[in-house]
């Protein structure tokens, strides 16, 4: 995402018919995955992702909540764990006018609940307070059963917890990595989006940095979440189809890797899709078209009616909640955010994202 202070304003874009609703679709009752206290995801069979995407959308699900404190405008950059038969999710929001970014916490039981589900501020919580935080990242680590929320305060932070559902435990932010290595300097000078996953040996921070580059950090299990390292680029192409946004998976039971990656196109944002054989192996092109993306405009349908152009910073539904980023190709949901075409052209932090669910049509099979 933007979120870095400055600010953008973006170009105008085709407008369509938007449909506005909060209902509940069939969509929302197909969202199933392991519902785990803390731990690894159970093991599942290995299915082929799809050679190409056809998705269905609900609408908005999850939208900003204004208090007496804090008039907030958007929902958007979500991360979504299942914790104790709950769907836990954080989220940037933006405050207007000054732009403030911070985060917030929801939680219910199933998604036909999440517009009425209470959200907690989390600069109510005096060790993340005021500061600027935004693209949470939740996971549970298991090798140290400890919960990490990684998120950016301008570099890479984290703060831990016991409790993932409770947003006042979280400790203060500590940096992966307190300066900004040379490689990123040399290239973007700035860096952001950071996504954390782990193999068996190791741990990897990928980042953005809004210019075509991928850029990733290595450390050791035993040495995380200190020890980060050797930061290099490993995959490149133009702003427009590597800008922002990125997460990578673990595929099934298999040592595939899954990376998606935010792009700006003539028509939304959308996403593509990279796989690789391992964590550091070699990204390879799996859907990366505008006409055929991972997901974007182009193949995603609307039931309850067309309400956003742009398929835009995610995060797909994990088959647990650890380290590893393990996913379902069974079963791929996508928490994503969008927002009325009709507000193009405002100014980036007051644009009035909202979170919605992808379902992928038909499973793996198609």
């Amino acid at each position: 995402m933007q979120r870095t202070p400055r600010n953008r304003v973006l170009g105008a874009a085709t407008a369509i018919a938007v449909a506005t609703t909060l209902a509940s679709s069939a969509l929302i009752a197909n969202a199933q995955t392991t519902d785990a206290g803390t731990g690894s995801a159970d093991e599942v069979g290995a299915q082929a992702l799809p050679t190409s995407y056809q998705w269905e959308s609900t609408g908005p699900l999850i939208g900003p909540k204004p208090d007496a404190t804090h008039n907030v405008v958007s929902a958007k950059d979500p991360t979504v764990v299942r914790y104790n038969d709950e769907w836990l999710v954080y989220n940037t929001v933006a405050n207007t006018p000054e732009g403030h970014w911070s985060l917030a916490f929801t939680h219910f039981s199933d998604w036909s609940q999440a517009a009425d589900a209470p959200v907690t501020f989390l600069d109510t919580n005096p060790n993340i307070g005021s500061r600027y935080a935004a693209a949470p990242q939740l996971f549970h680590f298991a090798p140290d059963d400890e919960w990490y929320l990684v998120y950016q305060t301008g570099p890479p932070s984290y703060s831990t917890s016991k409790n993932p559902a409770d947003p006042m435990s979280w400790s203060a932010p500590k940096n992966f990595i307190d300066e900004t290595p040379p490689v990123v300097e040399e290239n973007s000078g700035g860096w952001l989006d950071f996504w954390n996953i782990c193999d068996d040996s190791m741990c990897y921070l990928f980042a953005a940095d809004d210019d075509g580059r991928v850029y990733r950090s290595e450390t050791t299990i035993g040495e995380f979440p200190n020890g980060f390292r050797n930061t290099q680029i490993v995959l490149q192409d133009t702003r427009d189809l590597l800008f922002e946004g990125g997460a990578v998976y673990k595929v099934d039971n298999t040592n595939q890797y899954l990376l998606i990656w935010e792009a700006m196109g003539s028509n939304g944002r959308y996403y593509r899709s990279y796989l690789a054989d391992g964590l550091t192996g070699q990204w390879q092109l799996q859907a990366g078209d505008q006409s055929a993306p991972f997901a974007g405009i182009a193949n995603v349908t609307f039931p309850d009616g067309k309400w956003t152009a742009d398929i835009s910073h995610g995060e797909l539904i994990r088959q647990g909640n650890d380290q590893t980023m393990q996913i379902d190709t069974g079963n791929l949901q996508f928490l994503y955010q969008g927002r009325d075409p009709s507000t193009d052209g405002m100014e980036y932090s007051q644009l009035p994202y909202r979170l919605a669910l992808l379902t992928l049509k038909g499973g793996a099979s198609c």
